[in-house]
């Protein structure tokens, strides 16, 4: 057994069940939640449990921390991974004019003690062991299901694998498919072309139907795969290492203050231990017979501490509102302050009150929040492969699309807490629905509307398009450019930097923000930064009124299929592109023609007078 360290904020990312990870010596396929070894620590957040138990169905699920070793030499706890794939290529060569640069492609039960043994073709020795290292495809349907491919058959075709040795032809220098075969040496099969794993067509296809195999749930994981018109899909060829490979999906939540953060924080220092199994305001009663309750619970009732038990088991009336939607309402009601100003606290924010005299951008601008304090909580929920789950611009994550399993009973998920700061924003709502009337709006939003619907199977009405998407695109590349200004002067790297944009019930903001399990993500450089928002925010525009890659960039319509970036207007790497952890839509939805003027289009830009 070895062991390899890797931050706790990975697992719900990089490295979740299901991923498949290249460690310095082999790679390996992280197993799913049951596998995991150790106590995991319960995660609390009741909004984000609730939200998730509710549109999961699954009513007994929990938030749990990935867990940790106590001590540097405690064996056996922590995240259990399985060697994959079974495949490997033999670390030597042997070159001819025929067959190019060839080395044996082996399997793990012809391995020796992890290495391969056989006929020395150059050194005086007859017989050898070499080093290996994990052959870089395997195959994959897009439900997530993995395998090996089976090499014999690729290259004895229909016939009956004669047991000879496999070899890995590389005939050219690039890596690409078209230079690799794969041979038998002891039969007259024909070297079979790489190039032919990646056919689609269901008559060219030669990887087969996929037999649902999910390794990372264990050996007797296999479910029926349907895809299509119920049959199962074809598999498609996967690099181990490529950034398709695996596709975390997450769900995020800002810790709010609640009813009474008082009881909250009792609560939660005797909830894992002693009230998460309650199930009466009796039990709190019995439970307060041990001195370490009566302590935490005192001055408080049994019945207002079973009320709080019931809230964080099945879910308040609050908790059925979108996570945004309840953190939107508490920024837009935040009087001078909110939340105790406590280093152990989670939430403490002070409004900032606007000049009158200022001029400029911040016009536009109703609502400014300086969060000195925040927690977030990041969970993951399931993954793709190939494509990215789609993210719906009104709602959080979208449950339609099938997400592979982290377990075969789903009863907890990972999930993590940040700590940081922020600064929140929001527009004048009164200016942003007469921008979306504008007539260069509207015909943005046309174009956008074929965009969006060239990668969707469900129609988009051109409505959605306007009185959504439209406000979501606009505050979505002001924040990128706004994330971008700030960053070259609070302290923080951008990529450290997220956003989270809120577009509802006819109300727009953005919150940046920054948050990490260790000391970074309270530094005080956002607070600092929200201080002077109004030359931050005329710095942003001034950045997005010309790309380096104009009038190239700008010229961009969405609607430009040929292209392919159905989802940008005028953004590019040279403008608006970000890091992708700090985007929440994965750099898709960008137009900066929708904030400023540009060199192709002046008259849609929300900080600008229009016709």
């Amino acid at each position: 057994m070895s062991i390899v360290k890797i931050r706790q904020s990975q697992i719900v990312s990089t490295y979740g069940p299901g991923a498949l990870v290249d460690l310095p010596d082999y790679a390996v396929l992280v197993a799913g939640l049951e596998h995991w070894a150790g106590n995991a620590q319960i995660v609390p957040e009741p909004r984000l449990l609730a939200n998730l138990r509710r549109r999961l169905g699954l009513p007994f699920l929990e938030l749990r921390s990935p867990p940790v070793p106590e001590r540097e030499d405690e064996l056996g706890i922590g995240i259990v991974a399985w060697q994959f794939p079974e495949w490997f290529v033999a670390q030597f060569e042997v070159s001819t004019k025929q067959y190019g640069r060839s080395r044996p492609l082996v399997h793990r039960k012809a391995l020796v003690k992890g290495r391969y043994v056989g006929d020395d073709p150059i050194g005086k020795r007859k017989r050898k062991d070499w080093p290996v290292v994990p052959v870089r495809f395997v195959q994959a349907c897009p439900n997530g299901h993995v395998s090996d491919i089976d090499w014999p058959r690729l290259v004895h075709g229909d016939g009956v694998a004669c047991g000879g040795q496999l070899w890995f032809d590389e005939r050219g220098t690039t890596g690409d498919l078209a230079e690799l075969f794969v041979r038998c040496d002891g039969c007259a099969s024909q070297p079979m072309s790489l190039v032919r794993l990646q056919a689609t067509s269901e008559e060219r296809a030669v990887l087969g139907e996929c037999r649902g195999d999910r390794p990372w749930l264990g050996p007797m994981a296999r479910e029926i795969c349907v895809g299509p018109h119920d049959k199962p899909h074809r598999n498609k060829l996967l690099i181990r290492h490529a950034s398709n490979a695996y596709f975390p999906v997450v769900e995020r939540a800002i810790s709010i203050p609640d009813h009474d953060e008082r009881l909250r924080r009792a609560v939660d220092s005797v909830w894992d231990d002693f009230l998460s199994v309650a199930e009466s305001a009796s039990d709190i009663k019995r439970e307060r017979k041990k001195q370490r309750v009566q302590l935490a619970l005192e001055s408080l009732t049994d019945a207002e501490v079973w009320a709080e038990c019931e809230r964080r088991q099945g879910g308040s009336a609050e908790t059925q509102k979108g996570l945004k939607d309840v953190e939107l309402d508490m920024f837009l009601s935040v009087p001078d302050e909110l939340g105790d100003d406590k280093p152990e606290g989670d939430f403490y924010a002070r409004r900032l009150p606007l000049d009158t005299k200022c001029t400029g951008a911040i016009d536009s601008v109703e609502r400014v929040v300086l969060v000195h304090r925040l927690r977030e909580v990041v969970s993951e929920i399931g993954f793709t492969r190939f494509e990215s789950s789609a993210l719906p611009v009104d709602s959080e994550v979208d449950l339609g699309v099938r997400l592979a399993a982290l377990a075969l009973e789903t009863r907890w998920l990972p999930a993590i807490e940040n700590r940081g700061e922020g600064v929140f924003l929001s527009l004048d709502a009164a200016k942003v629905k007469a921008w979306t009337t504008r007539p260069a709006v509207k015909q943005r939003a046309l174009e956008f509307q074929s965009g969006v619907q060239a990668t969707s199977k469900n129609p988009i009405p051109l409505e959605l398009v306007e009185q959504i998407y439209m406000p979501y695109i606009m505050l979505h590349s002001m924040s990128h450019l706004l994330l971008t200004a700030i960053a070259l002067e609070c302290g923080y790297a951008a990529a450290s930097i997220r956003e989270r944009i809120y577009v509802r019930n006819g109300a727009y903001g953005l919150l940046l923000y920054t948050g990490t399990p260790d000391a970074e993500g309270t530094l005080g450089g956002l607070v600092q930064a929200g201080r002077r928002i109004a030359r931050h925010l005329d710095a942003a525009l001034e950045l997005g009124r010309l790309c380096s890659n104009d009038p190239v960039c700008a010229q961009h319509k969405p609607s430009q299929l040929h292209e392919g970036r159905f989802k940008h207007g005028a953004a590019c790497h040279g403008c608006l592109l970000i890091a992708e952890p700090s985007c929440e839509r994965r750099n898709e939805l960008l137009d900066r023609s929708l904030v400023v003027p540009t060199v192709d289009l002046t008259d849609a830009a929300f900080f600008d007078e229009g016709p």
